[in-house]
């Protein structure tokens, strides 16, 4: 059998780019006879502004811990797309051992709204993910223009993460570097943050599940009237994932390690789902799994380290990805 084959990766961190990888896939598609549907995803954290085009502004702000980058993004007509790792990303400030998790701050995504705001954007979509700050977003919220002048701006917060404000300290910190004595510093400046946002703003985030992504930013912003919006679902959307799935008989996608999170709005676990709608049967190919991760019906998983080994799935996953994908399209037999 021929057919489409719609091929939406997410990355194998350190070793392919979900771009790589789907193409790998659309290369063993061709070689079978079967017509491949690219198509970028991102669970709103990192890579979402390349799925939905790249960047075609470039703004120099301050970094996570004060020295100017220049932060790419994306304005589209009066809707911008502001990626938060692109101004206060940890790898920008070389990983969590080089990385001083109090004095770090998000000042720079809120430049990088403002400047959205002053080029005419009425909607605003900020991506988190990959912080280097646990500061509540109020970096940001210092660095843009007073609340009254953004009450005409539909700010919205892509993030899948559920951890509440005060928790994320606790639950992000140790990855931005931060000892359990930052980690103790940070939440209590957390909570003094929850009674400044709802004194100045009116608005309680303590509670509200997302608030504490990035390192608390998801907060800072919804206490300026920003609601928060599934990352993968927003990317989707604006992907036409949907009109690439009718009328295709297989999805393929993967990514490094698949784990419970892979289906707590990852782009494994969202494909699946947005493909189940359309009874499109889905194969993951990964790097490596977790055993003990229920599948759904749905979705048939195939793991490179466990069919090649580790060391192979390592250094030539784009090889064995298209391998993958080559016999399983040669094998494919459509739902009855």
């Amino acid at each position: 059998m021929t057919g489409t084959v719609v091929l939406a990766f997410d990355k194998f961190r350190g070793t392919a780019t979900s771009g790589e990888l789907s193409a790998a896939g659309a290369r063993a598609a061709e070689r079978c006879g079967w017509r491949p549907v690219e198509v970028l995803l991102a669970d709103g954290g990192e890579g979402s502004l390349a799925a939905l085009g790249g960047p075609n502004k470039t703004t120099t702000v301050s970094g996570p811990l004060g020295e100017p980058v220049d932060a790419g993004w994306r304005l589209d007509g009066r809707v911008a797309y502001v990626e938060m790792a692109a101004a206060s990303g940890l790898l920008l400030v070389g990983g969590a051992e080089h990385n001083d998790p109090i004095a770090a701050d998000t000042a720079g995504t809120g430049e990088l709204i403002a400047t959205a705001v002053e080029l005419g954007a009425r909607t605003v979509y900020v991506f988190l993910g990959g912080s280097a700050t646990t500061d509540g977003g109020w970096g940001a919220v210092k660095a843009l223009p007073p609340a009254a002048r953004l009450k005409e701006v539909e700010l919205i917060i892509a993030t899948d993460v559920q951890t509440k404000f005060t928790d994320a300290a606790a639950v992000f910190g140790p990855q931005k570097g931060a000892k359990p004595s930052h980690v103790s510093f940070l939440e209590r400046r957390l909570h003094r943050l929850t009674q400044i946002y709802r004194d100045t703003y009116g608005i309680d985030v303590t509670d509200v599940a997302g608030a504490g992504a990035a390192g608390g930013l998801a907060g800072g912003l919804l206490a300026l009237g920003g609601r928060i919006e599934s990352g993968f679902d927003v990317v989707a959307e604006r992907v036409g994932l949907d009109e690439h799935l009718a009328g295709a008989d297989l999805a393929v996608t993967g990514e490094g390690f698949l784990d419970d999170e892979s289906f707590n709005g990852k782009v494994v676990g969202g494909l699946t789902a947005w493909a189940a709608e359309q009874s499109v049967p889905v194969v993951a190919v990964v790097g490596d799994r977790d055993g003990d991760t229920p599948i759904p019906a749905e979705l048939s998983v195939v793991s490179l380290a466990e069919q090649f080994g580790l060391d192979d799935a390592l250094a030539r996953p784009l090889d064995l990805v298209e391998q993958v994908v080559m016999t399983r399209l040669e094998r494919f037999e459509p739902l009855p």
